[in-house]
């Protein structure tokens, strides 16, 4: 990883309680942050600027350094870590949040130490658009910035995410959030408007359907890597976004072939972490696992 470009990536680092038809899981490692660093540490050097409280688990941190997570940003604040609870019905795409704890992080603004303001590849994860903005203004003119979304922020803080968005080259977001962000009804059309706040690119995150690249005028679909069981989908689409953005890192490239197969490497490396509650099946992930899921995938779009 050593010519890859370094990515760092500003979100959030949750404790998660979760419930699926397949079990449960109590404060387990999660988060924007937490996800994307563990995927996209399989391809680049990552660097993370995010907060936990008194209560983290030792070897929520101590998998990321042995991932090669640079933790200078990763702070520990008086009080309790932001906590989460949720539940899946028969639907993997659909949950109900139970209960929302910000602890710390509300009151978390990052600070990027000085080695990080000069970081060519930006990941900000789904926190306030204005904490995302913050981000920014401390970052040396970045080669190429991702951020995430949800309906909350553009329900809530339209103004702050247009300015966001002016600044941005890819956005992930999923049906909901483009047709709200747009006033579209029409996917499609949605898709493509998105763009004119701003980003080039568009990632629209569709679940166990896959997902949709919108890049130079062309639509590109690739499918979710098949699976039996679902067991916890929370973490899915940061752990996409990570495998992602961490390609593109390790490429150096950031057009419209390059995101293509960009888009395969963060499909397989989500497809692991909602087999299991937590990061933990995604903990236990080796390159060569990664990779047999990467060749059933490209037989799965071959033609002929």
């Amino acid at each position: 990883m050593a010519d890859s470009l370094p990515v760092l990536v500003v979100g959030s680092i949750v404790l998660d309680s979760i419930r699926s038809p397949y079990g449960e899981s109590k404060a387990a490692l999660g988060g924007s942050a937490y996800y994307f660093a563990a995927a996209a540490s399989f391809y680049a050097n990552v660097r993370m600027v995010a907060c936990v409280g008194e209560d983290f688990p030792d070897e929520g941190r101590h998998f990321l350094e042995k991932r090669g997570v640079d933790v200078e940003g990763f702070v520990t604040m008086p009080g309790k870590t932001f906590a989460y609870e949720a539940e899946y019905g028969d639907d993997p795409n659909h949950r109900v949040s139970l209960r929302t704890c910000l602890n710390v992080f509300e009151k978390f603004h990052p600070v990027l130490p000085p080695l990080y303001r000069s970081t060519p590849v930006v990941f900000l994860g789904n926190i306030h658009p204005a904490l995302q903005m913050e981000v920014l203004d401390q970052v040396d003119s970045p080669e190429h910035v991702a951020a995430d979304t949800m309906n909350f922020w553009i329900s809530r803080s339209r103004e702050d995410l247009e300015r966001l968005l002016r600044r941005v080259d890819t956005l992930f977001l999923n049906d909901s959030e483009a047709k709200e962000l747009t006033g579209e009804k029409n996917l499609i059309r949605a898709i493509r408007r998105v763009c004119e706040f701003g980003p080039s690119t568009v990632v629209l995150k569709k679940g166990e359907h896959g997902a949709v690249l919108y890049r130079e005028n062309t639509l590109s679909v690739v499918p979710a890597y098949p699976l039996e069981i679902v067991r916890d989908p929370t973490g899915g689409g940061d752990t996409f976004a990570g495998g992602v953005m961490g390609y593109l890192a390790r490429a150096g490239s950031f057009d419209r072939k390059t995101f293509q197969e960009a888009m395969l490497h963060g499909t397989a490396a989500a497809s692991f972490v909602v087999e299991e509650f937590g990061p933990k099946r995604l903990m236990q992930v080796t390159s060569e696992r990664l990779e047999e899921r990467l060749r059933t995938l490209r037989a799965m779009i071959a033609i002929g």
